[in-house]
């Protein structure tokens, strides 16, 4: 495949991402049923409508703060010749491959920094506080965590001078696997051990939305296993074991949270459900 194939993909890159979300979310939603790791206690008709409309409020807003997503900013600095690989020749091949690598230990310090400041974080708890781990838990993010994730990636895009094609394949592999290692599939032990070498299996991340403090405060990664086991952030196994894991956060266990306005509001809500827009920077 050459930059003149990835060029025709990209003139269609609105139906290729439609498509590449649609296809893998409807086959793990299907083969969640037929091969399930945990018997979850919460039904999806309490659960999914919350976490599918915070999706698509998320496509909304991006589509209307970022029309042109990432690539916007890959096209960017290819227009005003910005950033490494418009300053150093690469081979093309190289710079697709430097770009999936780099992007994903981008995204990996991001998801860090979401945990370690507290008004970071309490954007991101929406997505911790699901009761259950399956493939929209995958989708489940505030639009302000969204907002500040573009940026964020937007950023480093431009310093890298990325290609665009190289751009279009990490958002559709970092959606992918996003949906893959928060389903609730059952994988054989000896395969998950395996994958787990390079790929974020379900029951690795799994572990990271732990009820458990030091446990949520692993396996940081969504598609590469690698910065956990190379930056000391990789645990192989809860406490309890996959099926005595408790799912989710303390402060927001009543289903009532699941709702989609409880959810939108959840970032700015304290420990008794009480709203400020304060809460949003103070600890709790």
């Amino acid at each position: 495949m050459n930059e003149n194939t990835f060029s025709n993909l990209l003139a269609h890159e609105g139906t290729a991402r439609l498509l590449c979300f649609l296809a893998p979310f409807a086959l793990l939603a299907f083969l969640e049923v037929k091969f399930t790791r945990r018997t979850q206690k919460i039904p999806k008709n309490i659960r999914w409508p919350g976490n599918l409309g915070l999706m698509l409020i998320n496509t909304l807003v991006i589509r209307i703060l970022f029309p042109g997503s990432a690539l916007l900013s890959a096209r960017w600095a290819a227009d005003h010749n910005f950033g490494l690989f418009h300053w150093v020749e690469v081979p093309f091949l190289f710079s697709i491959v430097f770009t999936l690598i780099f992007l994903d230990m981008v995204v990996y310090y991001q998801h860090r920094a979401f945990h370690a400041f507290p008004w970071l974080w309490k954007m991101h708890r929406v997505h911790h506080a699901d009761l259950e781990v399956d493939v929209t838990t995958g989708i489940r993010f505030h639009a302000l965590e969204m907002v500040i994730s573009m940026l964020l990636k937007s950023a480093a895009i431009i310093l890298l001078g990325a290609p665009q094609a190289g751009v279009f394949l990490f958002e559709v592999l970092l959606n992918v696997t996003s949906l893959f290692s928060h389903s609730n599939l059952g994988i054989p032990l000896g395969l998950d051990r395996f994958l787990r070498f390079t790929l974020v299996t379900p029951d690795m991340h799994r572990i990271h939305h732990s009820a458990i403090p030091k446990e949520t405060n692993s396996n940081f990664g969504f598609n590469l296993s690698w910065w956990d086991h190379f930056l000391g952030t990789y645990r192989p196994e809860p406490e309890k074991g996959q099926d005595k894991l408790r799912i989710g956060l303390d402060i927001f266990e009543e289903p009532k949270y699941l709702r989609l306005d409880r959810l939108l509001l959840q970032p700015f809500l304290d420990g008794k459900g009480n709203f400020s827009f304060r809460n949003l920077t103070r600890k709790d």
